[in-house]
């Protein structure tokens, strides 16, 4: 009888025991097989980031200057890697990192779920990573910026940080506009955190928009190699070139000294990150000169064979005295340009109401920011003529107690082309923006016929000749300011002009700061750049001769081309 009982006892617990099971598996497998299903999908159930590609910058011709390419990024999430000590040399010698400072790191963030170890690696370190199949190391998929042309275009468009975002140029400016809006989508995601499946999208990636700038990527080159060379030779301090297109304001090339590579992160100061053409100032010297002689015939108080007496050479204005390199004696207001006379721009400039010259200043863009929303660019100064005293009224006609900067120095003299100034840009112009006249074309012809004379064998800037073409300029060469006054032996070499003289297309400053060395005049400094890049410019963009050339020449040569400009044969190109 015992027996028995045990026997039943026996078969009555596993009887109860395959119902449990029985049950349980009806309860997990059909009453609440959709709740579990959700349960578990949501431990494997990732909401992925799918990165949108930045939008491209190119110059006017299509070529790229920015581009953003696929990268992987490795990260962890250090509570799964908790216990699996023994993984973690073999991913710290992949990864080139030191085994302790990642066992540091992992420890320190145990408690957290996401840790980046190396941001945009290549795809061949991707593999390796992705190989070891360590549980809690992902990579995840990004993109980085990517700059052709180097330092050569690097304070034009900037760069972008680890995240794509743009800190410094057009990245910057443009940084909305270029930026794209990131997707996502929900995955599964195995034990090991390898995507098993797309789920469902939650919303497509959004790429940013392409940004088409103004600059022209062959004479942005060109520029930036004769600068650089130039100082190179007059082991100057820094330097900044600028090229616009008179017609449009448009900028066709920026260059700046010392530069940098926005493709080597390593390498690169704060301090050569600013766009000095737009960012610094400097008293322009001599290359207001030929404003101050517009204004005065403007005025009707003068012709261009008005004479003024420069004799002896100086002339006390106040307790200061204004000098001339040399005494001129009695001259009329070309030679004034020509010979660049202190003594007759301040005689001219003290002869008319003090009003008359702010306001021709003030028209042509100095004292005020040029609108083009480049970051950080500043407004110079130009002290309004209420505050001026005789002595201002005399240094500022020859350049002294203003500041501008290498932008703004450019963009005034575009004003040679028809008298009108017209607001620079980054960007292709559609349509030229309504321009401001500003001189008559009278007095344009006048004072640009004055400037030929400065490039001519009897001139200051002989050397920013340029084969082929007239050549419209001035030269300047300024003491710089200190706390304790004007340094001696410390100059800003300058030369402004514009080509060609006939029928201006191009405008250019260029500013050397602190040559070293016996040459520091603007004629010997930066007259060679302008002469050198004018040069290439012209030809490139098939600009026709208007000086003693062979026309003939240039006809056959010419090629068309699909903007409806014609540049002479490849062999006469800078690239």
């Amino acid at each position: 009888m015992a027996k028995r009982w045990r026997v039943v006892s026996v078969l009555s617990v596993l009887a109860m025991g395959a119902g449990a099971l029985t049950w349980r598996a009806l309860d997990l497998q059909v009453m609440n097989r959709e709740f579990l299903q959700d349960q578990g999908d949501a431990r494997h159930l990732r909401a992925l980031t799918i990165p949108a590609h930045r939008g491209m910058i190119t110059d006017r011709n299509g070529e790229p200057l920015a581009i953003s390419t696929p990268v992987d990024s490795v990260w962890v999430n250090p509570r799964e890697m908790v216990g699996s000590e023994a993984s973690w040399p073999a991913l710290a010698r992949v990864l080139g990192m030191p085994p302790a400072e990642l066992s540091t790191k992992l420890k320190q963030r145990s408690d957290r779920g996401f840790l980046y170890l190396r941001r945009h690696i290549g795809p061949d370190l991707a593999e390796r990573v992705a190989a070891l199949g360590i549980p809690g190391v992902f990579l995840q998929r990004e993109y980085r910026r990517y700059y052709p042309e180097g330092e050569v275009a690097a304070h034009i468009i900037g760069f972008t940080d680890i995240d794509d975002v743009g800190q410094e140029g057009m990245e910057l400016a443009y940084d909305s506009w270029l930026r794209g809006a990131a997707g996502s989508k929900w995955v599964l995601r195995d034990r090991f955190g390898h995507v098993v499946e797309d789920v469902a999208a939650i919303k497509d990636a959004a790429p940013g928009k392409d940004l088409a700038l103004s600059i022209d990527r062959r004479l942005q080159y060109l520029t930036y190699r004769e600068l650089k060379a130039a100082v190179q030779q007059h082991h100057a301090e820094s330097a900044s070139a600028v090229l616009l297109d008179i017609r449009t304001g448009e900028v066709l090339a920026m260059v700046n000294q010392p530069s940098y590579n926005p493709n080597n992160r390593g390498s690169m100061r704060p301090g050569a990150f600013r766009n000095r053409a737009v960012t610094d100032v400097f008293e322009p010297g001599s290359t207001v000169k030929p404003f101050t002689i517009a204004a005065a015939l403007e005025a009707g108080l003068y012709r261009p064979s008005s004479l003024i007496d420069t004799a002896p050479g100086r002339y006390r204005v106040g307790r200061a005295m204004v000098r001339d390199v040399s005494n001129y004696g009695t001259v009329d207001l070309t030679t004034i340009i020509q010979k660049s006379s202190n003594v007759g721009a301040s005689k001219i400039a003290l002869s008319m109401p003090p009003q008359r010259l702010w306001q021709t200043f003030s028209a042509i863009g100095f004292g005020a920011n040029t609108a083009t929303g480049f970051p950080g660019e500043v407004s110079g100064s130009l002290p309004h003529f209420s505050r001026w005293r005789e002595v201002e009224r005399a240094t500022l006609s020859f350049g002294y107690g203003l500041s501008v900067t290498p932008l703004q120095l450019a963009l005034a003299y575009t004003i040679f082309g028809d008298g009108r100034i017209k607001p620079a840009s980054f960007v292709p112009v559609a349509e030229p923006a309504e321009a401001v006249q500003v001189l008559t074309p009278k007095t344009v012809r006048e004072v640009v016929a004055m400037m030929e004379t400065v490039v001519s064998a009897r001139g200051t800037g002989v050397l920013a000749s340029v084969p082929g073409y007239r050549v419209a300029g001035k030269t300047g060469t300024v003491q710089i300011a200190s706390s304790s006054g004007y340094s001696a032996g410390e100059y800003v070499s300058v030369f402004a002009g514009v080509a060609p003289a006939s029928d201006p297309r191009l405008a250019m400053a260029v500013v050397v700061t602190r040559p070293h060395g016996e040459e520091y005049y603007g004629g010997q400094v930066a007259a060679p750049v302008f002469s050198r890049v004018m040069n290439g410019a012209l030809r490139q963009l098939g600009v026709v001769p208007d000086g003693s050339y062979a026309r003939q020449w240039y006809a056959d040569a010419q090629v068309p081309r699909a903007d409806g400009l014609a540049p002479v044969s490849e062999d006469a190109g800078v690239m």
